[in-house]
């Protein structure tokens, strides 16, 4: 139950990429957060182990550009839109008619895009989201594009600084991900507008990275907001995240 498969799958654009699997029954699709991958946003706490033991198929890709998943580099492999996209043909090709979709900061930025465009899953989840990330995504992008720049460089106690450790301890390809930063856009408020399914925001009590997460479930059409311990890079490491994200599905 708590062995994960991994699988390949190839885009249309040809990029081999990568998803994980726990549990069986009713299909919730995760996506992690930017520099991240399924194995340490989903796998490694067990919260997509206490999410399959409530009587769910959790589908964790790596997107592309990070964990198993292929990192090509050339600005053609990263669209406007991209990652929504790849979701997108992940769900045609397993096809699946019914299912929960949600992520953590980039899963979540990315879950509203495909949400905006059209999905419609039963359930949603943003974690790690809040509302006025969403609408500057572009500042967190240049904040990002400046730490990959200053990669070699930056001294202990610079803002980037953490982030510049976590991008070394997951040993993230520097061309590709500066590529995939570039095709980011900040998220439609009409997007929002389509959050009529039942959603859940849920955010680290410490963690005003993307803005407030409360303030995003208000202006949602069918919202709730749930406040877990952490901050926007150890929240994802408390068992309260899987347990939040469990008990809506399953309620």
């Amino acid at each position: 139950m708590n062995e994960a498969s991994l699988h390949f799958w190839e885009a249309s654009d040809g990029v081999r990429l990568a998803y994980h699997e726990l549990g069986q029954g009713r299909p919730v699709i995760l996506l992690h957060g930017l520099f991240s991958d399924a194995e340490m946003n989903w796998i490694k706490f067990g919260h997509a182990a206490r999410i399959a033991a409530e009587g769910f198929r959790v589908i964790m890709p790596d997107l592309r550009g990070h964990g198993q998943s292929d990192k090509p580099h050339g600005e053609q492999f990263y669209p406007k839109g991209i990652l929504a996209r790849d979701v997108r043909e992940l769900i045609t090709k397993l096809a699946l008619e019914e299912f929960d979709l949600g992520g953590f900061s980039l899963g979540a930025r990315t879950t509203v895009e495909a949400v905006g465009e059209g999905l419609r899953p039963r359930k949603a989840i943003l974690g790690g989201a809040g509302l006025e990330g969403l609408r500057n995504w572009k500042r967190r992008k240049t904040f990002f594009v400046d730490a990959i720049a200053m990669f070699d460089s930056v001294q202990r106690g610079d803002p980037h600084w953490l982030s510049i450790q976590f991008m070394k301890s997951q040993k993230i390809d520097r061309v590709a991900a500066a590529q995939l930063l570039e095709s980011f856009e900040d998220a439609f408020v009409s997007w929002l507008d389509a959050f009529t399914m039942p959603t859940l925001v849920v955010c680290g009590a410490e963690d005003d990275d993307n803005g407030s997460a409360e303030e995003l479930a208000n202006v949602l059409p069918n919202a709730i907001f749930e406040e877990v311990p952490g901050t926007h890079m150890s929240s994802v490491t408390k068992p309260q995240l899987g347990e939040a994200i469990a008990r809506f599905l399953s309620a």
